[in-house]
């Protein structure tokens, strides 16, 4: 089998994409392309054990099967055009690779907030330099910290940093609870009383409007005018889908990269869009076109690239589009407790019903659309998470929604 295969990103995703490719039986070439000068790695640890110092990068770094030891990793490179029509990629530099086929796994980066002040002592967390950059502001002997954003990763370093050296934790967000969109009320409020408990500060209801200081941020200006003192702050402020190479191929790049149920591109057969970037419909669902950004996501989508990809490419015919119906789950470690969710909660956050213990103590949510549950969240210790799992084989047997 001759020809090239070229994924766009060399994350987790990229990764996965690649290991797929090889299961669904392409034996050519293939060469991932990535920005970072890491092979892949596993970000979930960046907000915590990493800023906590207890995981070094060599725990973090996933293990390529051995099916993906003879590709081309172009580490430290960025995609940065595509000529769809031309099946090229135009990397930094000016060089331009040649594909047969062609992976979108480029991912997502971090919101910044554009507010008046200095950039100095201001953090995302995304990368592994992001979050060794991070740790050591955060090690200096009472630091104050402002954490804009009270989402998972605010949530999570909030907790990280908490139990550090530092002088105070004071978390800001214009919602009214922290982690209310993805959770709904019930749980959110539980999650900030379970923070507040162990030392996290909030101020909730209200956003930024800058930071103060010369060079370096020493404090944080929020809407009604008062400031909040800070020698760190964390920006958790959402991601940006890294989609602008692909501009001008016509393609619907609104909100990542939008797929059909074969996670192929534009109707494209030859491109295919896995991970965080692929914006795809979910038929255990609505089929309404979403982004997913849970870890279980790169490996389902490239499943279903992979194969549809090399289907097309080995000349084996228009594969038939199955149900993609994956079921997202995600954890987030906090403090000392779990969220472990199963489906999609987010669905179902109309008809949000206890199914074990109370809101106090460990709790279990069910979610539920059209009295249809839709996604179970977990909140408390090992054994609520365990009863959440529980809960997997029957969502998984849950008949798709319609629209």
């Amino acid at each position: 089998m001759s020809g090239r295969i070229v994924v766009a990103g060399a994350s987790m995703a990229g990764l996965r994409a690649a290991e797929q490719l090889r299961a669904a039986g392409w034996t050519g070439a293939i060469t991932l392309v990535g920005d970072e000068p890491h092979m892949p790695y596993n970000r979930p640890p960046l907000s915590k054990e990493v800023l906590a110092g207890k995981a070094p990068f060599e725990s973090l770094a996933f293990r390529p099967r051995a099916s993906v030891a003879d590709v081309e990793w172009r580490l430290g490179r960025t995609a940065v055009a595509a000529r769809l029509d031309e099946r090229t990629v135009q990397l930094d530099g000016g060089e331009a690779l040649a594909y047969d086929g062609l992976v979108v796994a480029t991912g997502m980066r971090p919101r910044r907030l554009r507010c008046p002040g200095p950039l100095a002592g201001r953090h995302t967390v995304r990368t592994l330099a992001d979050a060794q950059g991070l740790r050591e502001a955060l090690t200096r002997p009472g630091a104050r910290v402002v954490v804009v954003g009270a989402g998972f990763i605010g949530c999570e370093v909030a907790a990280t940093a908490v139990g550090l050296d530092v002088a105070e934790v004071i978390v800001v967000d214009p919602l009214p609870l922290p982690m209310v969109g993805p959770l709904g009320e019930l749980l959110a409020r539980a999650l900030l009383k379970r923070h507040e408990e162990r030392g996290v500060q909030f101020r909730l209801g209200t956003g930024v409007q800058g930071f103060e200081g010369d060079r370096t941020v020493t404090g944080v200006v929020l809407d009604d005018g008062s400031v909040v003192p800070a020698d760190v702050v964390v920006e958790s402020v959402g991601s940006i889908a890294n989609t602008e190479w692909l501009d001008g191929n016509g393609l619907d790049l609104t909100d990542g990269v939008l797929t059909d149920e074969l996670l192929r591109v534009g109707g494209r057969p030859e491109v295919g869009a896995v991970g965080d970037v692929a914006r795809f419909p979910n038929a255990r669902y609505d089929g309404v076109p979403r982004r997913v950004e849970h870890w279980s996501i790169p490996t389902d989508t490239a499943k279903q690239a992979a194969k549809a990809l090399v289907a097309h490419l080995v000349g084996g015919g228009e594969t038939e589009p199955a149900p993609f119906a994956p079921l997202p789950t995600f954890w987030s470690d906090q403090h000392d407790f779990r969220l472990q969710s199963f489906g999609a909660p987010a669905l179902g956050l109309a008809d949000v019903r206890i199914l074990d213990g109370d809101a106090d103590g460990d709790v279990l949510a069910g979610y539920h659309t059209g009295g249809r549950l839709v996604g179970v969240v977990a909140l408390g210790g090992p054994g609520v998470a365990s009863a959440a799992a529980r809960y997997r084989a029957e969502l998984l047997k849950q008949p798709a929604l319609t629209a």
